[in-house]
């Protein structure tokens, strides 16, 4: 994690650098948040600095312990380089969209390409550990439930990047996670994917919250950024469902499923409602408005920076409580509680949205739809 820190603090600096003097930058208009120009390009570091962490780490490993890295090579040679195909197909699609912009219809394509990658060798959802009261799964199920959980997932990350550290924040605190339990469950090579991933999410979460505009220091990831974090986070949560739970002291093991999913339970519940509220209303699903969670809170006159500490909070307090629930609650009975809650959530700000909709008429004229509309 600090290697990737370190690469990502340098890297990141030259992106701005070469934004501006190529004039590669977010523009100002009426549909955005931001003010001044800002680069879009934060998410070209991702994926090279998470590769240059791991092939150090299994360089330096083999180089000091052959035989131990040539004793795990087998089991994770072939998950890794299928995942590592699919987040650089994503990659630069990500990247050839915050250049030139492409249609959603190859991006859709390309996501359907990284969910059969994963699936060639053997990484797919086969186990919902009691879901829906479904344990293993025959693979005539799980292959295209796998596809169809990769491209929502993907698509859920990119969409909540609607305000400064949100999708880098809400995906650093799944990373935290993730790495912590592939620690204790002795998966060091997963360990070191999900810490180096958030090693370079902390300096971009840096530039992105805390950077001075004026200066040309702040910078967005883009679709590069996003299609590559959700990528990474697909592959990691799948890979965690594998795993054996750990027990701690008298207390029972933890439910992988809950581990797994609960830190995407804010952009996952976030974009199904929005898409079923633009059914209801007779819109299309697929066209931006202002009805994500942080739009919620903008309306209500929030800043940025307090409506993302709040939805980070939010989410951090609800997974670390169906962690601790899933040692002794039944699963369904933990995804009953988080859709109460959720549903709680917003029927509450949605009332004081509306209560307070006359004092932020001239506010809300001014919000982006939706920064990065992955149907554009």
């Amino acid at each position: 994690m600090l290697l990737a820190i370190a690469l990502a603090g340098v890297m990141i600096p030259q992106i701005l650098l070469i934004s501006f003097r190529k004039n590669l930058f977010d523009e100002q208009d009426e549909r955005k948040i931001h003010k001044g120009v800002v680069p879009r390009l934060g998410g070209i570091a991702f994926m090279p600095v998470v590769f240059i962490v791991m092939a150090l780490i299994v360089g330096f490993g083999e180089w000091i312990d052959p035989a131990t890295v040539l004793k795990m090579m087998p089991h994770y040679v072939a998950p890794l380089a299928f995942a590592f195909c699919g987040i650089l197909i994503l990659y630069v699609v990500g990247l050839a969209d915050d250049l030139i912009g492409i249609r959603y219809r190859a991006k859709f394509v390309a996501q359907l390409l990284c969910a059969l990658l994963i699936l060639c060798d053997g990484v797919w959802l086969d186990n919902l550990w009691g879901l829906f009261g479904v344990k293993e799964i025959e693979p005539a199920i799980s292959w295209p439930l796998t596809i169809l959980f990769t491209i929502f997932v993907v698509n859920a990350i990119n969409l909540i990047d609607g305000i400064d550290g949100l999708a880098s924040g809400l995906s650093a605190c799944a990373l935290a996670i993730y790495g912590y339990t592939f620690l204790t469950s002795g998966e060091y090579v997963y360990a070191v994917m999900s810490f180096a991933t958030l090693g370079v999410l902390l300096p971009f979460f840096y530039y992105n919250v805390f950077g001075n505009v004026k200066r040309q220091k702040k910078i967005f990831m883009g679709d590069t950024g996003a299609l590559t974090i959700g990528m990474m986070l697909v592959f990691l949560s799948i890979q965690l469902l594998h795993c054996t739970p750990v027990e701690s002291g008298n207390a029972p093991a933890l439910n992988m499923a809950v581990v797994a999913f609960s830190p995407l339970i804010v952009p996952c519940f976030d974009v199904v409602r929005v898409y079923m509220l633009r059914i209801r209303l007779g819109h299309n699903p697929f066209l931006p408005d202002r009805n994500h969670i942080h739009h919620y809170l903008l309306a209500l006159g929030w800043s940025q920076r307090r409506a993302m500490i709040s939805i980070l909070a939010f989410s951090v307090t609800l997974s670390l409580l169906n962690n601790l629930l899933s040692r002794y609650v039944n699963i369904n009975i933990i995804l009953v509680f988080d859709i109460v809650v959720w549903t709680l959530l917003v029927t509450v700000l949605s009332a004081y949205r509306r209560n307070k909709a006359p004092e932020v008429t001239t506010q809300d004229n001014h919000l982006e739809f939706e920064k990065k509309n992955y149907f554009h």
